[in-house]
């Protein structure tokens, strides 16, 4: 058994080395937003009529556009995709077409348990996600909007093995260390395939026992420092790493006063974006 689920993670590990990705059709719509939002020639009422064709894209995007994040400045509800083009800009527009895909790779998971964990991971995914965009505004003063991008992106590589594990009964039971690298090549060639920008990539493939500098800085303690704090746990067992292990000089920063309140507050912001993101 053991012989047979190694042979299978080689033949999966040497289809993403080849490019043979296969990705579902719903997402179709999705990465055509994503070019569409990547052209220098594109004009807001293309975005407009692609989101519009896509409703369950122009359902997030209005909602994500009315969480506590994008009307912290008292702005009204916004009610109108045309609305939510607005206040969000392009770069989070592009992160919530990258939701999709990624939660696209679980969607047609039929084995309960497997589904179960799909679920769970998108769930985490989308905590981890709107973590990360406010602990780059308040701890670590990164980009935010690339903050959001990489949190959604950062689990590609599991959705992938999830979908691939209905087909493959007994893929993932009993992970192996290897399991954590092979995931690692998984994501990366996934990541390529959707044009992942270079630094976003490298961010995420060094989260696997990664330690949290004190203080946190960059982009890849911003990804860690959300794992950490996310209220819902990762489903994979390989993800259960020392990057998820609170050290005690960790222990001793979030409890200073002035980090602890801006945690707070960031998690109470975090958690009506990462509702926006679960629409």
């Amino acid at each position: 058994m053991e012989k047979e689920k190694l042979k299978d993670f080689a033949a999966i590990v040497a289809e993403a080395q080849r490019g043979e990705l296969v990705f579902p059709t719903s997402v179709n719509a999705a990465l055509s937003l994503q070019l569409c939002l990547a052209d220098p020639a594109c004009h807001d009422e293309d975005v407009i009529r692609k989101l519009l064709a896509e409703p369950v894209l122009a359902a997030r995007a209005v909602a994500l556009a009315n969480s506590a994040v994008f009307r912290s400045n008292g702005a009204a509800l916004a009610t109108s995709v045309r609305t939510a083009v607005m206040r969000l800009g392009y770069r989070n527009l592009y992160s919530l077409a990258a939701a999709m895909v990624v939660r696209q790779f679980g969607a047609r998971i039929a084995e309960p348990v497997l589904r179960g964990q799909a679920e769970q991971l998108w769930r985490y995914t989308a905590h981890v996600a709107a973590l990360a965009y406010v602990i780059a505004q308040r701890i670590t003063h990164v980009d935010a909007d690339t903050a959001l991008f990489a949190g959604i992106m950062h689990e590609v590589g599991g959705f992938y093995l999830l979908g691939r594990a209905d087909a493959l009964p007994g893929l993932l039971d009993d992970p192996e260390e290897w399991m954590g690298a092979a995931q690692e090549i998984i994501a990366r060639e996934i990541m390529n395939k959707l044009q992942v920008p270079e630094p976003v990539a490298l961010a995420i493939v060094s989260l696997r026992g990664g330690a949290i500098g004190i203080p946190p800085q960059g982009l890849r303690d911003t990804l860690l420092l959300a794992r950490q704090l996310s209220p819902v746990a990762s489903p994979l067992p390989y993800t259960e790493d020392l990057a998820l292990t609170r050290t005690p000089a960790l222990t001793r920063y979030l409890n200073e006063p002035d980090v602890a309140t801006l945690l707070d507050e960031a998690a109470d912001q975090a958690k009506s974006m990462s509702a926006a993101l679960l629409v």
